[in-house]
């Protein structure tokens, strides 16, 4: 329907305007198996991680916050703590939204897409329609529409602190060397032996302008695992950029932290980069990539940052992402709970 790529159109207006504006795609609060009982579809689960990192924002100075998803068919829009909530149901007509799903590509079920949208369009409340419109457009409507925001000065007092015990995996690196298709991959292997696991990509439940930096980042971090760990779950692969992985060692005080650094060779970093760039991304949909549409130098420059530092490095390097995977888990503590290699 186009909700993450209008939301992100709406958070960058917001900044560029000067408010202090979050950003969070929902899915991502939601990343952990098994499903918890009487939540198909983790819905509830989601609206409570995302009142948990509604208050970080919050208290770090956030007017707004803007977040895509999709809605609960049968329950309608959750309710989230520590937060005003303004709704907007986006729309298209039957045959505009089979042609984006058939475009896009992936594991979408396109009837059972067509029926859930048949389904929201039911819903009472604001409604805007997407059919034959630019995001520009559709973004333009959303803000008329809506009268979102209305903000408040911002507030800023401490963040929360929480103290959940379990295993925590943080996998690092430079742009483009492969930390969302190398954690996505060993959170699979992980729950594939039997393990309650749950995947967290740093940027997207972390997003802000202005920038808030790694103490934000680890705070929000910490919200979602209690929230996971509440819900039963053992251990949580997370990914994404580290300035300096001792803020999330304080920020996950109870947790067993291993930092994991993928590296890879300036060319190879380079070619995926310039992948990327191209909108060959392996992760399509995801919002705030800053690799797509950036020029030559640019990203030579992106490339070229230094790396960081850990307690385990890994080489991602014209190697299959299941043995760089293996690589992973064989050194950290997932081991200590029976993980066996697929070799």
């Amino acid at each position: 329907m186009g909700k993450t790529t209008v939301a992100w159109e709406v958070f960058e207006r917001l900044a560029r305007r000067g408010l202090a504006t979050g950003f969070v795609d929902i899915d991502q609060l939601g990343m952990c198996l098994p499903e918890p009982d009487g939540d198909p579809g983790r819905y509830r689960l989601k609206a409570r991680a995302l009142g948990a990192v509604t208050a970080n924002f919050r208290d770090a100075g956030a007017q707004c916050l803007v977040v895509p998803g999709v809605t609960d068919p049968v329950r309608g829009i959750e309710t989230v703590a520590n937060a005003e909530l303004t709704t907007c149901l986006l729309r298209a007509d039957p045959a505009e939204l089979a042609r984006r799903i058939t475009v896009r590509g992936g594991a979408t079920n396109l009837i059972e897409a067509l029926e859930h949208a048949e389904t929201v369009d039911r819903e009472p409340g604001l409604h805007v329609d997407t059919t034959g419109l630019t995001v520009t457009e559709v973004a333009d409507r959303v803000l008329a529409q809506t009268g979102w925001p209305d903000p408040r000065e911002p507030a800023t007092r401490p963040l929360r602190r929480y103290s959940d015990p379990g295993e925590v995996l943080l996998l690092c690196g430079p742009a483009a060397v492969g930390k969302s298709t190398v954690g996505w991959q060993v959170f699979q292997q992980v729950q594939r032996s039997g393990r309650n696991a749950a995947f967290v990509d740093l940027d997207q439940i972390s997003f802000h302008r202005p920038e808030l930096g790694d103490h934000f980042r680890a705070a929000n971090l910490a919200a979602v695992w209690h929230t996971f760990r509440a819900a039963g779950t053992e251990c949580l692969i997370a990914v994404g950029p580290l300035e300096d992985p001792e803020r999330y060692r304080a920020a996950l005080p109870a947790a067993a932290v291993t930092v994991c650094c993928l590296d890879a060779g300036r060319d190879v970093l380079l070619d995926r980069a310039t992948r990327r760039a191209r909108g060959e991304s392996p992760a399509p949909g995801l919002a705030g990539d800053l690799l797509l549409g950036q020029p030559p130098d640019r990203l030579r420059e992106i490339v070229g940052r230094t790396r960081g530092t850990g307690d385990l490095h890994v080489d991602t390097g014209h190697r299959p992402v299941d043995e760089i995977a293996d690589e992973v888990l064989r050194n950290t503590l997932y081991l200590r709970a029976g993980y066996r290699p697929l070799r």
